[in-house]
This record gives C-alpha cells, sequence and structure tokens, in this order.
C-alpha cells in the first residue's frame, strides 16, 4: 500500500522536504497511483543515499534505535558523547576535586610529589655521601687500634650517628 509524501516522511523521520528532494533526484520514485511503495523507497533511499549527507535522526527516534553507552564518567550516552548537564556536572565534579585538593595542600593534609621528591634526593644524598666519607675519616683512628671489640663499637657508634643524623634531618623535612 503506497504512502503519500508526507507520510513517508514520517515513516522514514525525515522533513517532507527532503522526501520531495529525493524524488527530484531520482534517489527515490513514486509508483503509478503516484504514491511511494516504503519497501522499495527504504531499499531505494539506501543504496542511492550518501552516508555523508545523511542528517541524524530526530531525538525521539535517536533514543529508540541507539543503544546506550557508558560515558568516561559512568552515565549513559547517547551518540558517542554525553549531554551537556553530564558535561556539565564532570566539569563541577572536577572543579570540586581541585578544590579538594588545593585545601588539603594549603592546610598540610597533602604535599606535592615532586617536593616529597627533591627532599628525600637531598636527604638521601648527604646519607650516601657521610657514609663514603667514613673510610677517609676513620681509617686513621681505626688503624691504631688494635682491639677488635673497640673497632666493633667504634664503628657501630658512628654509623648509628649517620642513622640518626638522617632520621632528624628527614623529620625536620616534614
Amino acid at each position: 500500500m503506497g504512502m503519500n509524501v508526507t507520510a513517508y516522511a514520517r515513516h522514514r523521520g525525515v522533513s517532507h522536504v527532503a522526501v520531495l528532494k529525493a524524488l527530484k533526484a531520482g534517489r527515490i520514485v513514486k509508483e503509478a497511483d503516484g504514491t511511494i511503495d516504503p519497501a522499495k523507497a527504504d531499499a531505494a533511499w539506501e543504496q542511492n543515499t550518501s552516508q555523508a549527507q545523511q542528517r541524524k535522526p530526530n531525538h525521539k527516534e535517536a533514543s529508540d534505535e541507539r543503544q546506550t553507552e557508558p560515558s568516561v564518567s559512568g552515565t549513559a550516552s547517547i551518540g558517542g558523547g554525553p549531554s551537556y548537564a553530564q558535561s556539565r556536572a564532570i566539569k563541577e565534579a572536577y572543579l570540586a576535586r581541585l578544590a579538594k585538593l588545593e585545601y588539603e595542600e594549603k592546610s598540610g593534609a597533602v604535599v606535592r610529589a615532586d617536593n616529597v621528591k627533591v627532599a628525600w634526593f637531598n636527604i638521601l644524598r648527604v646519607l650516601r655521601d657521610r657514609v663514603l666519607n667514613l673510610p677517609d675519616r676513620l681509617a686513621p683512628v681505626l688503624a691504631a687500634e688494635t682491639d677488635p671489640k673497640k673497632i666493633r663499637e667504634f664503628l657501630d657508634s658512628e654509623l648509628r650517628q649517620i642513622l640518626t643524623d638522617a632520621a632528624e634531618s628527614s623529620a625536620t623535612q616534614d
């Protein structure tokens, strides 16, 4: 059973002007009685119409035909991207997170990672230097000592002092 231009436009989800343009361009044809056979016209429309020139269906049909898919934020989106309201909500959530981080940084609850890395680098460099200088400092003293127990106590005392200084240094960095 044939349809008139308006009914076929409603059937396709396009304007009657789009149907008239398709008829004029020869992408679809009318039957002998002047009506449009929807099955034939649909097949001809798909075959003769460039996908690049196709407009997206209207919003009601889009929600019926497309499946919703989760977006980055976990909310459902239609057609690949979040709606304006969803985008606004995402933006507000990130702004709130940034404000929370800024507050925590200013209150001292969190510190910047690069500051921590620099502080630890400096502490460990001093520790390394002091440990590596230990033989040069202790060699003359230990060479004169003959008692192994005293040598061990002296080495133990020097190493503990270096480690205690490093611990105090790291505590003052906090």
